[in-house]
């Protein structure tokens, strides 16, 4: 049986992986692979690298982040992801929610 504990710490988590990925991409755009290591640097926590591209999918399709080819000189060239307009408006929504529901705590 899963605790009570070990539930929430991944809901927090992983289960609104979305939360960390925009805080993220508010202070820089990151390519696909950068996004799970900075996770881990940032927050202490290890995506699946599957789920990282699936929620990063996701956010593209909702409009909450963007596309952008970069050319390296060398090579093909290098997408990184940066946050919209669109994307910062529900990071700070998700924000006063959780100061909302972190007093209960």
């Amino acid at each position: 049986m899963v605790k009570p504990s070990e539930r929430f710490e991944r809901s927090i988590t992983k289960d609104n992986l979305w939360i960390y990925i925009l805080t993220l991409l508010k202070k820089k755009e990151l390519y696909p692979y950068e996004i799970k290591s900075s996770i881990e640097k940032s927050f202490g926590f290890s995506p699946g690298n599957v789920t990282a591209y699936i929620v990063m999918k996701k956010l593209k399709s909702g409009g909450y982040v963007n596309i952008i080819k970069k050319d390296k000189g060398k090579g093909p060239e290098r997408t990184h992801y940066n946050i919209t307009d669109k994307g910062i408006a529900e990071l700070r929504k998700a924000k006063e929610i959780y100061k909302k529901t972190g007093q209960m705590l």
